[in-house]
């Protein structure tokens, strides 16, 4: 039976995490927002936690046992609790390291996961999400046409983190009638990184769109070797992760609002008595407690080894919602004040706006 409490171990990761979100990521959301980056001394120490280490084996640098995504998603959400744009910049080299975890050759984990054991922050990333209308995840335009000992990459990809200084790409692209991923090294010949990504929330971390061109690696590169990656189990995890970022964020936006209507007094009496902002923050509290529970059911299922295509793509699927409607809530109840840059809310709002784009872009 799926327990809701959380282990000894993992309750000290909430706990620890919780701290850093508030001593942090709070306190650094907004100037990192304004200026468009995140504070290198931030995500150092966001690195030092040791998130991804702990879920690389001790064999290639790590201290993990087994890797578990339902601890990884009881960190996510209280890293976005924090700031959804910085906890993306610490975990986006999770976007790397998790998928060669799961599916890599024996030489590939040899070779790529050490580096993401080092003291210092690591930049890699993956290149998911295409510039096309409505996309989807199993038609990708991109593609991987192999020629004897190498495999051609030709494509275009958006939303694709730190990829200016990333020193390990995964490109995923289609290679016949399925999706394969391959490992690609910074400075690889064809692979231009353009302009950087302007988007409404998120400001604070760097996405880029990228170019391939005849982008030729060896067929060493294909992750998982010959017998290649479980596309739709790696996009399980994916989604069940974007979950778990979209009910910190939202949660973020409904304590606010919750504390601000208590102490905010109109007429005589806290506007929370008001029975339209009671019956508001009612429903933001009830959605955000679903969305958890089913991101919790799809990484339970997905850490015994069963199938839960159908409770990640459902958790995914309302996440979109979940994000948008909680943190548009809470701006109203703020009424004019939630639309000042002063109150963190509308932040908070831009952010939750971007979770329906994120596929393929948070992983743990």
């Amino acid at each position: 039976m799926l327990s809701f409490t959380p282990s000894p171990e993992q309750q000290m990761l909430i706990d620890t995490l919780r701290r850093f979100a508030q001593e942090e990521l709070r306190e650094r959301a907004r100037e990192a927002d304004e200026h468009q980056q995140a504070p290198p001394e931030v995500v150092q120490r966001g690195w030092e936690l040791g998130l991804i280490p702990a879920t690389i084996p001790e064999a290639y640098g790590g201290f993990g046992e087994r890797y578990s995504i339902l601890t990884g998603v009881l960190a996510l959400e209280e890293l976005a609790w924090g700031d959804l744009a910085l906890a993306l910049h610490i975990l986006a080299p999770a976007l790397a390291a998790t998928p060669i975890v799961l599916a890599g050759t024996e030489e590939q984990k040899r070779t790529y996961l050490p580096p993401f054991c080092s003291e210092t922050f690591y930049p890699a990333t993956a290149a998911f999400v295409e510039p096309v209308f409505q996309f989807d995840p199993h038609a990708m335009q991109t593609t991987a046409v192999r020629d004897g000992d190498v495999y051609i990459l030709n494509g275009v990809k958006a939303y694709v983190p730190l990829a200016d200084r990333a020193e390990v790409m995964l490109v995923y692209a289609r290679e016949g009638e399925g999706v394969q991923a391959f490992i690609v090294p910074r400075q690889t010949k064809g692979l231009k990184v353009e302009r950087r990504e302007r988007l409404m929330g998120l400001r604070a971390l760097p996405m880029f769109r990228v170019t391939l061109e005849d982008v030729t690696v060896p067929v060493t590169q294909r992750l998982g070797g010959e017998k290649g990656i479980d596309f739709d189990r790696l996009l399980n995890y994916m989604r069940v992760a974007t979950a778990a970022a979209a009910v910190g964020v939202a949660r973020a936006a409904y304590e606010y609002a919750r504390e601000y209507a208590k102490q905010r007094v109109q007429f005589g009496e806290p506007i929370a008595h008001r029975q339209a902002i009671a019956f508001m923050l009612a429903e933001m509290a009830i959605d955000i407690d679903g969305l958890r529970l089913m991101t919790w059911e799809a990484a339970w299922k997905l850490d015994r080894g069963e199938d839960a295509t159908q409770e990640a793509y459902l958790a995914r699927l309302t996440a979109d919602d979940v994000a948008m409607e909680v943190t548009d809530r809470g701006v109203q109840i703020l009424g004019g004040y939630g639309y000042i840059r002063e109150y963190p809310v509308e932040l908070w709002m831009r952010n939750g706006r971007g979770i329906a784009t994120l596929e393929g872009v948070i992983l743990v």
